[in-house]
């Protein structure tokens, strides 16, 4: 499957370039192409193809989940580790693995393959069929245990993890109310967010690169979040910046901000 990198004409800067770094370490994945839906009698299966050998991603689950899933008419960046676990829906389990729905249209990425016997799942979905209710990002799931938050006053860091070029996703709810909580529980005066603007090491040596006003939109976002949610007391100082260079193994984790609660 070619695999097609296309980014935003209103981007300032989207790079594609080549690099001398050597390539991701053997069990790493991490490459750029359309999504595959595998249909079950259970629940829909998503897969990847990479260099002739198909990849397991996720199954089709709630947008508030761990791992979104992929979506047909766009490309996804596949980001994770093969692991040793039996072959899912016929393809080898990625895990752990990050996926990003990349946002531009692709009308090539729409293949659906037939149930098959063979591939039936023997467990249930991990939500009932239907849409999701569209919580919002401070609407954490009520069937979720809440987080245990500590009255303490010191200061607390908290990390959070963004897909590529995205910013605030649902699935941020817990992370937000917690910092919501320690804050207002450490009667806390300062805020400080720092948010990173990073790339993807490929596994071709190619280096996929975020959009240049990423890192601010990321700061000013979860910045505007915590206000909106009542925390209009503390002082803010809101920053961002370029992550360290990439190195194929832990780029998913440069995609970050640092909120850190005085």
């Amino acid at each position: 499957m070619n695999i097609r990198m296309r980014r935003p004409a209103v981007a300032v800067v989207a790079l594609l370039a080549t690099v001398s770094t050597s390539a991701a370490p053997e069990l790493h994945r991490n490459f750029v192409t359309c999504p595959i839906v595998r249909d079950t009698s259970t629940v829909p299966c998503w897969l990847a193809e990479y260099k002739g050998e198909l990849y397991f991603l996720t199954l089709q689950t709630d947008v508030s989940a761990p791992v979104n899933p992929p979506q047909l008419g766009h490309q996804v960046l596949v980001e994770g580790v093969v692991s040793n676990e039996p072959r899912i829906c016929g393809g080898i389990v990625l895990k752990p693995v990050a996926l990003s729905v990349l946002p531009e249209l692709d009308n090539s990425c729409s293949t659906v393959l037939p149930a098959e016997d063979r591939y039936n799942l023997t467990f249930e979905p991990p939500r009932p069929p239907g849409p999701s209710k569209g919580r919002l990002a401070f609407a954490a799931d009520p069937a979720a245990p809440r987080p245990v938050v500590a009255a303490e006053a010191g200061p607390r860091t908290f990390a959070i993890q963004f897909d590529f070029d995205t910013s605030i996703l649902f699935r941020h709810a817990g992370q937000l109310q917690q910092i919501q909580e320690f804050a207002l529980k450490s009667k806390a005066t300062r805020i400080e967010i720092t948010a990173y603007r990073a790339a993807s090491l490929l596994s071709d040596d190619t280096l996929f690169t975020e959009r240049e006003d990423i890192g601010k939109r990321r700061a000013e976002h979860v910045a505007s979040l915590l206000k909106d949610a009542g925390l209009t007391g503390p002082t803010y100082d809101v920053r961002w910046q370029d992550a360290p260079r990439p190195d194929g193994v832990n780029d998913a984790r440069l995609r970050r901000a640092e909120v850190t609660v005085r």
